[in-house]
């Protein structure tokens, strides 16, 4: 058997494998044309080896790798653009090159993503953006994560709970519930919830933290409209008209982000539906054009260029025995798209 060291080729991982040389190589570059099956099997055995583990050593050792993988769920979404700044404000200070990948919230697609920039020979990955319930993926993620660390990669996640890694969280289920506490406080009772795409734990997190909210006031999430569509301005607007169609009585929205907020608010426009005055809606993330929206947004503020600031540093230190945690705190913002439960006039759009 090969023994792992400077001499060990791809060419041994393929025999051991019994596979050609081009799909060892399609495999450990996350590439397609094999099947997950056998890109696993391949995957193992090269990790057994100690395969990979030389050209990242060389590189990482030798201080040439110069370059930061940075993994987001959607590039045009201000939630992950504004991370990607605080990122590539660090990078500079410290002449580094920043890769930004886009995974469109699909797991599948994030993991290629991650094992690709292994493949490019990256000195840091941070991977920015909410985990999944899908246990395959985040063991998955996780095994080539820490095989990447352990050959003297660094590793930062951001909202991410289960990697094993140094991470960044926002404080996702307090923020919800603070804005339940703000609807209910100014006597809302019938809320509905713009969920974001059902699977991804910041979406779970953050429709906790409104249900315990709620709960604190007596009411029941239970009992409320929940609808799951895409984390996007689109379903929020989507949302938003399945809401207003099957439950007309609803008087305030919460939107679990800023960009599902957008679409909610555009949907009330098209349909002449007065902010606040006939429904209240809120966002979460603080998203920099949120004050500039007509209405402007209440929301909850998240730091996000310090969040990307953080994981970036965190990053540069030397790794710690145990994953260090870095909470975000948050802040509710309140502007002009909540206010007073309506009565019964003046509920129509009067611009």
């Amino acid at each position: 058997m090969p023994k792992p060291g400077p001499r060990l080729r791809l060419v041994d991982v393929a025999e051991r494998a019994g596979v050609s040389l081009a799909t060892a190589s399609r495999a450990l570059a996350g590439r397609d044309g094999v099947s997950e099956e056998v890109a696993d099997r391949i995957r193992q055995i090269a990790r057994e080896l100690g395969y990979v583990a030389n050209p990242y050593a060389r590189t990482l050792a030798g201080g040439v790798s110069s370059t930061v993988g940075l993994v987001v769920h959607q590039v045009d979404d201000p939630y992950f653009s504004e991370i990607a700044g605080g990122v590539i404000q660090v990078a500079d200070e410290q002449n580094l090159l920043v890769q930004i990948c886009h995974s469109g919230r699909d797991p599948d697609y994030e993991l290629r993503q991650i094992r690709n920039l292994i493949a490019q020979r990256v000195g840091i990955i941070i991977v920015a953006g909410s985990g999944f319930d899908d246990p395959r993926i985040e063991a998955e993620a996780k095994a080539d994560l820490s095989a990447f660390q352990g050959l003297g990669g660094r590793v930062t996640v951001i909202g991410r709970h289960s990697l094993g890694v140094d991470a960044v969280l926002p404080d996702n289920e307090a923020g919800g519930r603070a804005l339940g506490d703000h609807l209910v406080e100014l006597g809302h009772r019938r809320i509905a919830v713009a969920a974001g795409t059902p699977g991804l734990t910041t979406v779970a997190d953050r429709l906790a933290g409104v249900a315990a909210g709620l709960r604190a006031h007596g009411l029941s999430l239970a009992d409320l409209p929940v609808v799951h569509t895409d984390f996007t301005r689109d379903g929020g607007r989507d949302a938003a008209d399945r809401i207003i169609d099957q439950h007309p009585d609803t008087t305030a929205i919460v939107a679990l982000n800023d960009a599902m907020a957008m679409g909610v608010l555009s949907a009330l426009r098209s349909r002449r539906i007065a902010v606040p005055d006939r429904m209240s809606v809120v966002g979460f993330d603080d998203v920099s054009v949120a004050a500039d929206l007509a209405p402007s947004l209440t929301t909850v503020r998240l730091p996000m260029t310090d969040m990307g600031r953080m994981a970036l540093e965190l990053a540069l230190k030397p790794r710690a025995a145990r994953a260090r945690r870095r909470s975000t705190g948050h802040k509710l913002i309140v502007r002009d798209s909540t206010g007073p439960v309506p009565g019964v006039e003046g509920d129509r759009y009067d611009g």
